[in-house]
Order: structure tokens, then C-alpha cells, then sequence
């Protein structure tokens, strides 16, 4: 177990740390005049947004015979096991849930890369799906199956324009990680340094555009067919998910955001986070050398508790870095999840994997700053608008009639107090007046709230004693004396008029206002009452 970079050769504190938050002993240093592929990267990302619309464009015909393979599998998926459902083979919902969710992932698997991402998502999104689906999918994080190394061998030499044996000392056959888009191998360069090949799957970017147009044909076929995809809106759901997937496809993207996001972290002052390094001149399409971190991995709370590791320190420094990058400098990781998060042994955190990062800025971030800010004040139309400014809702959307729809100009109502069938009545009246609207959910607003909800997540696991309102509070306070000045700025506003409102905090998680403290533990007790009572009046229905 180390926290250094594994080179043999590293350097003492490179200048490199005077603008990034990279770790001290880098095995090189990184100066943004003299990495060749940066000047390409803002090029390379307005161009892969340019191709969204296209790609998304529902078509008349079928887009080719890939239809035909992606109805069969998941056909073969799902037929079996609804024939299973009727004639009653499985004892509980559970059981049930755990063999589609298999037969899904399995199906997903077959069908290739762009299914396995649409896998990944769902696994960090624990709590808005079903607890069986969401574990059975964290599998396509890394025990996707491999590339052959001769494969690996050939992409690699391709790109970088020299035999393997040339540029490295040393290359694990044996992957470390396999996903969707790319799997990752231990090396060491000739120089000595140890690093980690991101190697790209051979023509995972044809597939993926080919397979965009199939769900771009299907989407629209799917519209109020199923309850899910209702909710979701399977056209914009579609577009959103190209608009995530395309900028994973060129390495050069991902490079270029490890430095933005380190040159953030530096920037908040923000020294309990560490991005690795990515090399200044190895870097290419497919191909992303760069720094080997090691570390715990962030599910693993025994083995961080056992070295001495405050967990509740790591969580609470996870949700103000996340929170700071997206509110203050507008640039955020977009993909937090247990396998890339590596907690080192002095208790900082690595950060790995840039494919997807959020980014705010013009009045995007100012809506965003106004929703946040609409937050912490209560502020129900402040709120509204900044949705509306963030293309959740459109431009001519009557504000005044969303609140009144909704309800969101009444007291809050403690769920618990509810019955399963109140409670499933509420959340369908909420979701037909959102879809009445023509609510969707925007890119940047999509990977906050997934982060939001991994970070809930961990809390869970890491710091299940938290008191909620107790963080926020002081979280709310740090905000406003280190960044107030700037944000009320930017926004217009004198911060010192700015009044946090810790009764809208309470309303937001379904508490009445003389609540003073909630554990996540007892937040999670709460949900799960909550759950079932809406699970067993759904069973009694049915």
C-alpha cells in the first residue's frame, strides 16, 4: 500500500503543483504551453456536441439491421423471464427483480459498449433505481469482459507510432479494469516511471454512433409505453446521453479535463484532492498514459478505518470539493462512483477517470448559481426560473402555474405520516404535471444530481452517524465567507442580505420544522418506511 505516484525516478515537488493539485512526487511534470494535445481539446469537444443532433435525429426507417440484433437480445432478456413471472416462479418481488436485472446486464454486456455505459449510469443511481438493478450494473464498471492483449498491442502501437517495447519496460497483459469504452493496464515506461495505458476498444466509436441512431429511432416508440420511460422522456433521455457518451470517445478530451479539474482544485485551495498526471506527449485518441496512483478503494470504510482514516472527514471533504467545483469555478467530475474514487493512506482522495465532466459557464452558471442560491434562501420561484434557465422547463413556462401545480406553495406534509396508496397518488400527480410541462432533465443538471445521489450513497457507507442538517448548515457557512463576496458578484446580490434558511433545508428532505438533527442513518430508516409502504400498496394493486 502507497500513496506515491510508483516511480522510480519521480521528481521532487515539480512546479507543476504551483497551478494543479497533483500529488507532490510526480514521476513528471506537466506545463500546459508545452502539452500538445491541450490546444485540441476545445475543438475536439464543440465538435462532438455539433454531432448530437444528428446523431439523435430520429430517423423514418430503421437505421440498419442493428435494430434487429438489439430487439432480439433484449427480447431474449426479458421473454423468458416474464413467461417465469406469469406462471409465479419466483417467491418474492426481489427475486424477480435480481434475475431481469441479471438477464439485463448480461444483455447488455452482449450488445457492446454504448449498452454497457447506459449499465454504468444506472448503477451509480442508487436510490432512484431498484436496489437489485442498481448492484447487478456496478458490474459493468470494471468485470466488463476484456480486449485481447494482441489487441491492446495493436491499438496501442497504432496511435502512439511505435513498437510497445519502445516506449514501455514493462506491460501487464492482465488488465486492471475493463469497462464500456476502455480498459486500463499497469506499465512502466522505459524511463522508469510506473503508469497507468488507458487503451480504447478498437471501433467502440462506430458502434457508438450506430447504436445512438437505433435508440434515437426507437425513443420515440417508447413514449408512454412504459412507466419508466415515461418518466424519463426516452427522446431527451436519448439526446442526453449522447451528449455525455460522444466526449469519452477522444482521450485528448479526457486528458485536457484532468488538468481543468486539478487547475480547480488548486485554485479552491482545495488540498485534500489529487488528480494523477496524465503525460505531457503519450496521449492520443485512443490512447491516455499517465500517473499510477494507489489507494483505497472508496467502498472499502474496514480497510480505511483500520488504517486510521477519519471516513466522516473523507465524505464531508468529498461533498465541499464537489459542491465548490460546480458552484464557484463551474467544472465539476461527472462520474463519481466507488472505482474511481482511491483514498490514499493520508486520507486524501485521488480522483480518476475524466471521461465525463460537467461544465457551467455564461448563464448557465448564472441560472445554476440562482438555483443553488434559491436553495439554501427557500427562495420556490427563484428556484423555477433558474430551472427554466437551465432548459429544465421551457422559456415560456408560467412559473406561477408549476408551483401552484405542484403544491410547492403549501407546508410540507412528513411523508411518513402518508399511506402507501397517498404516497404513490403524490409522486404520479408530481410526475404527470412535470411531463405536462415538458420537463427534461439538462446534461450539467443530470451529473450533479447522479453525484448528489453517490454521494448519499457513501455517506451510507462511510458516515452513517452524520447529522445532516448539522453539515449543511456548516457547509452553507464555509460558502458564504470564503466565496460569498465573489458569488453575490457574480449574481448581483449584496451577500450580506443573503439568509440561509435551515426550515427549507428541513422541508426538502420531508421534515417539519422543529426537527433539529437527523443522522443519514435515521434519514435512511425513514426512506425505507417510506419505500414500503408505496411497495406494498403497489403489490396490493396489482
Amino acid at each position: 500500500m502507497s500513496t506515491a505516484s510508483g516511480s522510480t525516478t519521480a521528481h521532487t515537488a515539480g512546479a507543476d503543483r504551483a497551478w494543479a493539485a497533483f500529488t507532490e512526487a510526480g514521476p513528471w511534470e506537466v506545463q500546459r504551453d508545452d502539452v500538445r494535445w491541450l490546444g485540441l481539446a476545445a475543438t475536439l469537444r464543440a465538435a462532438a456536441q455539433a454531432e448530437v443532433p444528428q446523431l439523435t435525429k430520429p430517423s423514418r426507417l430503421p437505421p440498419g439491421s442493428r435494430v434487429l440484433t438489439v430487439s432480439s437480445r433484449l427480447g431474449r432478456a426479458v421473454v423468458p423471464w416474464l413467461i417465469q413471472k406469469r406462471r409465479g416462479a419466483f417467491d418474492t418481488p426481489e427475486a424477480s427483480r435480481a434475475v431481469i436485472s441479471q438477464r439485463l446486464r448480461e444483455a447488455a454486456e452482449h450488445l457492446g459498449p454504448t449498452y454497457i455505459k447506459l449499465g454504468q449510469i444506472i448503477s451509480s443511481g442508487e436510490g432512484l433505481f431498484p436496489a437489485e438493478l442498481v448492484e447487478e450494473f456496478k458490474k459493468c464498471r470494471d468485470q466488463v469482459p476484456a480486449e485481447p492483449f494482441d489487441v491492446v498491442r495493436r491499438t496501442v502501437e497504432e496511435d502512439l507510432g511505435a513498437r510497445l517495447e519502445d516506449v514501455f519496460s514493462s506491460f501487464d497483459e492482465t488488465a486492471l479494469a475493463a469497462a464500456s469504452i476502455a480498459q486500463v493496464h499497469g506499465a512502466t515506461l522505459l524511463t522508469g516511471e510506473n503508469v497507468v495505458v488507458k487503451v480504447q476498444r478498437p471501433s467502440v466509436s462506430q458502434f457508438v454512433r450506430k447504436d445512438l441512431r437505433v435508440m434515437a429511432w426507437l425513443a420515440p416508440h417508447l413514449v408512454g409505453r412504459i412507466p419508466v420511460a415515461a418518466l424519463a422522456n426516452p427522446p431527451s433521455l436519448v439526446e442526453l446521453f449522447a451528449e455525455t457518451i460522444v466526449e469519452e470517445l477522444d482521450f485528448r478530451m479526457e486528458a485536457a479535463n484532468m488538468l481543468d479539474v486539478a487547475a480547480m482544485l488548486h485554485d479552491l485551495e482545495q488540498d485534500r484532492y489529487v488528480v494523477p498526471r496524465p503525460h505531457p506527449t503519450l496521449v492520443t485518441r485512443r490512447v491516455l498514459v499517465m500517473e499510477r496512483v494507489y489507494g483505497f478503494n472508496f467502498d472499502d470504510v474496514a480497510g480505511m478505518q483500520d488504517a486510521g482514516i477519519d471516513t466522516e472527514d473523507v465524505v464531508r471533504t468529498a461533498m465541499v470539493a464537489f459542491m465548490e467545483g460546480a458552484v464557484v469555478e463551474g467544472i465539476f467530475h461527472g462520474d463519481l462512483h466507488g472505482g474511481n474514487l482511491f483514498v490514499l493512506e493520508d486520507g486524501r482522495t485521488a480522483l480518476l477517470d475524466y471521461g465525463i465532466v460537467g461544465r457551467l459557464s455564461g448563464p448557465r452558471r448564472n441560472a445554476f448559481l440562482r438555483l443553488m442560491l434559491g436553495a439554501t434562501t427557500n427562495d420556490v420561484k427563484g428556484q423555477m426560473a433558474a430551472l427554466r434557465d437551465l432548459g429544465a422547463l421551457p422559456a415560456d413556462t408560467d412559473l406561477d402555474a408549476v408551483i401552484s401545480d405542484l403544491r410547492l406553495d403549501r407546508d410540507v406534509i412528513d411523508p411518513t405520516t402518508l399511506t402507501g396508496e397517498e404516497m404513490v397518488t403524490e409522486v404520479q400527480r408530481i410526475v404527470k404535471a412535470l411531463l405536462g410541462y415538458g420537463a427534461k432533465l439538462p446534461k450539467e443538471l443530470m451529473l450533479y444530481v447522479k453525484n448528489l445521489v453517490f454521494l448519499d450513497g457513501a455517506i451510507a457507507r462511510l458516515a452513517p452517524d452524520l447529522d445532516l442538517l448539522s453539515e449543511v448548515a456548516n457547509i452553507s457557512m464555509l460558502f458564504a465567507q470564503k466565496h460569498g463576496e465573489r458569488l453575490g458578484r457574480e449574481l448581483g446580490v449584496d451577500p450580506s442580505a443573503v439568509e440561509f434558511d435551515l426550515d427549507g433545508v428541513k422541508a426538502s428532505m420531508g421534515l417539519e420544522a422543529d426537527v433539529n438533527s437527523i443522522t443519514y442513518k435515521e434519514l435512511q430508516e425513514r426512506r425505507a418506511l417510506i419505500q414500503k409502504r408505496m411497495q406494498a400498496h403497489v403489490e396490493s394493486t396489482r
